[in-house]
């Protein structure tokens, strides 16, 4: 192995290693006290700006390795596999009204609890199947783990979230929410996220978008062009302006807004080359038309040099 690949401590690995560290402690707190899950969440955010900040890094200084790649796929695996995984599971225990995971629990109990792992077991098989398809170099193919980790991580927000607090719409445009607002979100917080019927899909849901042949933008510029980035322009705008109108309420509705973007733009390319043998068919009968057009015109001219 040369030298370059055995360079350990480079600035985008030490930036990598911070996200170790943030991805850790988040799975250790959600495992020590469910009261934890809060200071877990915002961790995994910092973990996913880490994870940004890592890749712009080595981009900018050319420092590219083998090693780098492959503590990145590890870093992910905590931060956005783990991490969340452990989030769930305390999520899981309280909608059951469970106390302390024993193996004594009830076979039913054991399996909804265990379920959690779903999420860094298929997190596993993302980031794996990411280092060997080279298809995803500009984009990418099922949900980045990134995304999985942020959607899960919104659910204790939103659990803790007092719309009466939002620093724009009350604070500074001072915009009374209305009571049927009030009501739907605590009714979301109440009966949606205590209950196991929940959870549960969203698991497999999740589970599945990770690995499957569902291909999805990148927030990667080759230009800044926006005729050549409008889903990218689009979608960051759109989440900027959903995230200071309604903050924490907002990072749910942006995964979900990102993965329809991304069905939207799958629609569109697939209508496209459907599109295309016909648009070549059209083509080349237009040529066919000229050639044919040309043919007579030479062939009237042949015949006026006869006649002359």
């Amino acid at each position: 192995m040369s030298e370059k690949k055995l360079r350990y401590f480079t600035i985008p690995n030490l930036i990598t290693l911070l996200n170790i560290l943030s991805g850790s402690i988040a799975v250790l707190l959600a495992i020590e006290n469910d009261s934890n899950l809060t200071i877990s969440a915002y961790l995994i955010g910092i973990s996913a700006i880490l994870d940004f900040l890592d890749g712009m890094t080595a981009r900018l200084l050319h420092s590219y390795s083998e090693i780098g790649k492959q503590l990145d796929s590890l870093a992910d695996l905590i931060s956005f596999g783990f991490a969340p995984t452990a989030i769930l599971f305390q999520m899981l225990k309280s909608s059951q009204k469970i106390q302390e995971f024993s193996i004594r629990l009830p076979f039913l109990d054991i399996l909804i609890l265990s379920s959690s792992i779903l999420i860094v077991m298929f997190s596993a098989l993302r980031l794996a199947k990411f280092n060997v398809d080279t298809r995803q170099t500009d984009s990418f193919v099922g949900l980045p783990t990134p995304a999985c980790a942020i959607m899960v991580a919104s659910l204790p927000l939103i659990m803790n979230f007092d719309p009466d607090k939002l620093y724009i719409l009350v604070e500074l445009l001072d915009v009374k929410m209305p009571f049927q607002v009030m009501l739907a979100i605590i009714g979301f917080q109440i009966f949606v996220l205590e209950s196991i019927k929940f959870y549960i899909p969203l698991i497999f849901i999740l589970s599945f978008l990770l690995v499957a042949e569902f291909p999805m933008f990148s927030l990667k510029f080759k230009n800044l062009s926006f005729a050549d980035n409008k889903i990218r322009y689009g979608f960051i705008i759109t989440s900027v302006l959903m995230l200071l109108l309604i903050e924490l309420m907002a990072i749910p509705f942006i995964i979900i807004l990102y993965i329809v973007l991304s069905a939207i733009r799958n629609l569109v390319i697939r209508h496209r080359l459907r599109m295309l043998p016909f648009e070549l068919e059209d083509e080349r009968d237009e040529m066919d038309d000229i050639k044919v057009e040309l043919e007579t015109e030479f062939r009237l001219f042949d015949e006026e040099i006869v006649t002359d």
